[in-house]
């Protein structure tokens, strides 16, 4: 178990999915936890309730990330309620699995919005507002190195938010922030089911060498390790955690 007593960790989209046990993982480690939603309270709510069963400590922020506003919100309740930042963990965002003739204007930039400048607004935060000796990660995924049909908006933010990971893991290195991006494949997750056939799964799930797709506690031992003390020396890389996918 990793050692993560008194730390402040914030973690985008956490009410379900991915980020919800990437919470749950990091409250057991014993860090104290703020778990963000846009529009899912009642999910938010009820992993707060877990982590609190479990004997850990959690603050439920609303925020939009796509509204740097409320970015800014974000880390100011955090402050306010727990005193500091330590760990920001980049998960929230969207998918649309579409080819690029179905892609409406609109669509294009909810993705954008949410996955890119939901992105930037909070490393921005975080270059000024993170502890000293910090950590960053940031939620990517394999679809920017296997060249999916139906995932070319999705795959470019993606792409893109690795980019910023890197460049700010740059700038943050004289004052020991870390960051990495994790990059999972499919994952069992609504994220990842939603708007897929029953045979789109089967097929997606057999690209793994294990012939399934991920769970979510896999990707949050992964993103444990890096916000660890023992991975001070890791930063600007991009993890795959894929089931050798890609």
């Amino acid at each position: 178990m990793k050692d993560l007593q008194n730390k402040v960790a914030i973690i985008t989209g956490s009410s379900r999915g991915i980020g919800a046990e990437i919470a749950r993982r990091l409250a057991a480690a014993g860090a104290r936890v703020v778990i963000n939603y846009v529009s899912r309270g009642e999910a938010a709510y009820s992993v707060h309730e877990s982590i609190k069963a479990s004997g850990g400590e959690s603050l439920v922020v609303q925020a939009d990330m796509r509204i740097s506003a409320e970015v800014h919100r974000l880390f100011d309740a955090t402050i306010e309620h727990f005193g500091r930042v330590d760990i920001l963990i980049n998960n929230a965002g969207v998918l649309i699995f579409k080819k690029f003739s179905e892609i409406s204007d609109e669509e294009f930039d909810r993705v954008m919005d949410s996955n890119v400048k939901g992105v930037f607004y909070a490393l921005r935060e975080a270059s000024t507002r993170l502890s000293d000796g910090g950590r960053v990660v940031t939620i990517s995924s394999t679809v920017t190195r296997m060249l999916l049909p139906k995932y070319g908006a999705y795959a470019a933010s993606k792409g893109a938010i690795e980019q910023l990971t890197r460049v700010f893991a740059k700038e943050m290195g004289e004052r020991w922030i870390t960051a990495n991006i994790v990059s999972p494949g499919p994952v069992n997750t609504e994220l990842f089911t939603t708007g897929k056939t029953e045979q789109d799964i089967e097929r997606i799930s057999a690209m793994s060498a294990r012939n399934r797709v991920g769970e979510t506690g896999e990707i949050a031992e992964l993103v444990l390790f890096l916000v660890s003390n023992e991975a001070g020396w890791v930063t600007g890389q991009n993890i795959s955690a894929s089931g050798g996918v890609a």
